[in-house]
């Protein structure tokens, strides 16, 4: 009896160890999946900065040269990976799979439109961009009630209340020599939205699916649209030869890719490991991150709206996902 005692203790010191160490993984894999999606924002606007995409004509071009670029750049970094891993063979069975669909058309809304319209959000009204696209959780917990019966709690309509403060906070002021600002504002609304509804779709096709193919296919899919759908109806054929011929902007948007690659790896393994809620919580951080950047790096300027607005939305996008308070608890 005394040595089984011994066992089940060992066990269940063991089992303690294995679920600190998930935690641990889940937690930092999370954390990085916000970063390093708020330096995928720099990188993407860097890019901007050089001809012949700083001066492209039109609303809609050079947005979609930089999103469809990064997006393939991605696709094509995490190609690399799936076929050092062996999972090359998965896509294309993938493909023909239900769940496979599923992703397709999550790719569809969360990469040609929602990624497309949060780069039109960015040009137009800069780091004020990013926090609004943070509502993407809000949108989320709405979506999870009406497709998936998901109960909204008064822990989340008070958190979709303090993100909604938060976008108001953000727009409250708006900054000098914007004149497309509020257009802007609607554009990273337009974003959340639909990577909300990617969510759903992801959802169902990511639990069936290796997530590692999931994304590979999610950003080859957004890349290929962009460049040869969407691309060629918004008259932007011409300023993608230019910019690959430019060779540095392709250069900063190769490395964007690899960088959004990396924060979607990081997400899907932060939700696999402690749950979509607390994965969820911790990306939306690169709304924190996303502007503090571009304050550093790119010389946005610093207003107390911005600065307010963006960490109330953040509080409040993870109010939405979880409780708070669950982050400095252990894992049962």
């Amino acid at each position: 009896m005394s040595n089984l005692g011994m066992t089940s203790a060992s066990a269940d010191g063991q089992m303690a160890a294995i679920n600190k160490k998930f935690r641990t993984t889940g937690m930092t894999t999370g954390a990085l999946s916000g970063l390093t999606y708020g330096i995928y924002t720099v990188l993407v606007l860097v890019a901007g900065y050089y001809e012949p995409l700083v001066s492209a004509a039109g609303l809609l071009a050079g947005p979609y040269v930089c999103s469809g670029l990064n997006d393939l750049f991605a696709g094509i970094w995490l190609t690399a990976y799936n076929a050092k891993s062996g999972r090359i063979r998965e896509m294309g069975r993938s493909l023909n799979t239900f769940p496979g669909k599923m992703i397709v058309v999550g790719s569809l809304l969360g990469g040609p439109i929602a990624n497309g319209a949060y780069l039109v959000g960015l040009a137009m009204a800069g780091a004020y961009a990013i926090p609004i696209s943070a509502l993407c959780s809000l949108f989320g917990a709405i979506f999870a009630w009406i497709f998936l019966k998901q109960k909204i709690t008064k822990r989340v309509m008070m958190g979709m209340l303090v993100c909604v403060a938060g976008a108001i906070i953000i727009n409250w002021t708006k900054p000098e020599g914007s004149d497309n600002f509020t257009l802007g504002i609607i554009f990273s609304f337009i974003a959340a939205i639909c990577w909300a509804l990617e969510g759903v779709f992801a959802t169902y096709g990511g639990a069936m699916i290796d997530t590692d193919v999931a994304v590979n296919l999610r950003q080859l899919i957004s890349g290929v649209v962009d460049l040869f759908v969407i691309l060629p109806i918004v008259g932007g054929m011409g300023l993608l030869g230019g910019t690959l011929f430019a060779g540095i902007p392709a250069i900063w948007l190769a490395v964007s890719g690899l960088s959004a690659a990396v924060s979607f790896l990081c997400w899907y393994k932060s939700n696999s490991t402690v749950g979509c809620a607390v994965g969820m919580s911790l990306n939306v951080t690169y709304a924190f991150w996303g502007v503090f950047f571009c304050i550093l790096f790119l010389g946005q300027a610093v207003t107390p709206t911005i600065v307010i607005g963006s960490i109330v939305i953040v509080f409040g996008a993870i109010l939405v996902t979880m409780n708070p308070l669950d982050l400095f608890r252990k894992g049962e």
